[in-house]
């Protein structure tokens, strides 16, 4: 894999490329009231009710949010309130890039185009992305999709929108669930999981793993 070229990168945005805070956020609400194992079991709880509230139909991502927030406060005996989760997804365009991101990208970026599929709305995604400090060849999100990954139907309207197909494309991600299970079900066979400490390994997949941005380059033999 060290010596194939894709027509594409594509990236995960969220947690891969950007520094995912919803735990961070849900510490700002709702720390003071939890003890730490309680803690860590409601960010537990708010990232799988996220992931479940995803898997239907397209909905816009302050309802995912809200519902997912509510469905994790209820579990956990929190009262909660319409303000906190308008909050937690105003809060979502300021987030930046993990400190090795830049670098990697820029060097990658003036042999390959790069290419976000992202689980976003299209009014908040581009304040991140500009914070990436790469050029980017196209940008999609789920709101265009209509559909949220996993579901395969936004890696299809990727593929349409670029006019390739699996074989054309590495796929870049931190997350298995997210992204990579549906990579490989796909048939995309060139992929790499950015070990940002998210999910356990899974080789299964099959996947060439780097510990963050920096070792792109190296795996397209750059």
């Amino acid at each position: 894999m060290a010596h194939f070229r894709p027509k594409y990168i594509t990236f995960d945005c969220y947690g891969t490329l950007t520094n995912f805070q919803m735990a961070e956020a849900a510490r700002d609400l709702y720390g003071e009231q939890l003890s730490e194992p309680r803690m860590l079991e409601f960010i537990r709880n708010f990232a799988a009710y996220r992931l479940d509230e995803i898997l239907g139909d397209w909905k816009p991502y302050n309802e995912v949010v809200h519902n997912s927030l509510e469905r994790a406060c209820k579990r956990n005996g929190i009262i909660f309130r319409e303000e906190a989760a308008r909050m937690v997804y105003e809060r979502v365009p300021s987030w930046g890039p993990h400190p090795d991101v830049p670098a990697g990208l820029a060097k990658v970026a003036k042999e390959i185009p790069l290419v976000i599929l992202s689980n976003a709305m299209n009014a908040q995604i581009m304040s991140n992305v500009e914070k990436l400090g790469a050029p980017f060849h196209a940008v999609y999100t789920a709101q265009q999709a209509n559909a949220y990954k996993p579901r395969f139907q936004a890696f299809e309207y990727m593929f349409d929108m670029l006019g390739c197909g699996p074989e054309d494309i590495l796929h870049c991600s931190s997350s298995f669930r997210y992204d990579l299970m549906s990579a490989h079900d796909l048939g995309i066979k060139n992929k790499v999981w950015v070990n940002r400490g998210h999910e356990p390994a899974n080789p299964y997949y099959g996947y060439v793993e780097i510990p963050d941005i920096s070792g792109l380059p190296g795996v397209v033999g750059l």
